[in-house]
């Protein structure tokens, strides 16, 4: 009886030792991106110095069991702002590769331009994009090394990027 008892005891210690689970998310990935003016390469000094806000995207895309991305997919992006002067308007939005400090070309385009730019009325105010499209390379490498990925949100006073921030992983 002291056998079967000290085998239980061995076996629940055993499975509370897993710090990692045995099977990998399949799911949606998320990352968030704290967006500032002052994260733009340079800096914004003018008017929308004082933006900022924060962007979530969630990437879905087919997946094999260790969780590597197996075809193309989509991602969804919600991105609050604030901080800009009244009556801003939002032209461009976008994920661009680039670390911290270094400025990239546009990869996964929200599709937003100057004609269907988004007017923050009071400074502030969301954007909402939806299944935006993403090749399985694009992805697979978000994926891997969201650190190297910033996205960005243009406006008329800064058409070369008003805020920015790097991705970070959920």
């Amino acid at each position: 009886m002291k056998k079967i008892a000290l085998l239980a005891i061995l076996t629940a210690v055993a499975a509370c030792g897993s710090d990692s689970p045995t099977t990998p998310t399949t799911g949606p990935i998320v990352f968030t991106a704290p967006l500032s003016a002052a994260n733009e390469v340079p800096p914004v000094t003018n008017a929308d110095a004082n933006g900022r806000g924060t962007a979530t995207i969630t990437l879905t895309a087919p997946r094999d069991a260790s969780g590597a991305i197996t075809g193309a997919g989509t991602m969804n992006f919600s991105v609050q702002l604030s901080g800009f002067p009244a009556g801003t308007e939002v032209r461009l939005a976008h994920i661009h590769p680039g670390a911290t400090g270094i400025n990239g070309s546009p990869l996964v385009n929200t599709g937003l331009t100057a004609a269907t730019a988004i007017t923050l009325a009071d400074g502030s105010g969301a954007l909402n994009f939806t299944n935006v499209p993403v090749n399985q390379v694009d992805a697979q490498a978000i994926a891997s090394n969201p650190a190297g990925y910033y996205f960005n949100a243009h406006t008329a006073a800064n058409p070369g990027g008003a805020v920015r921030g790097q991705l970070v992983k959920q």
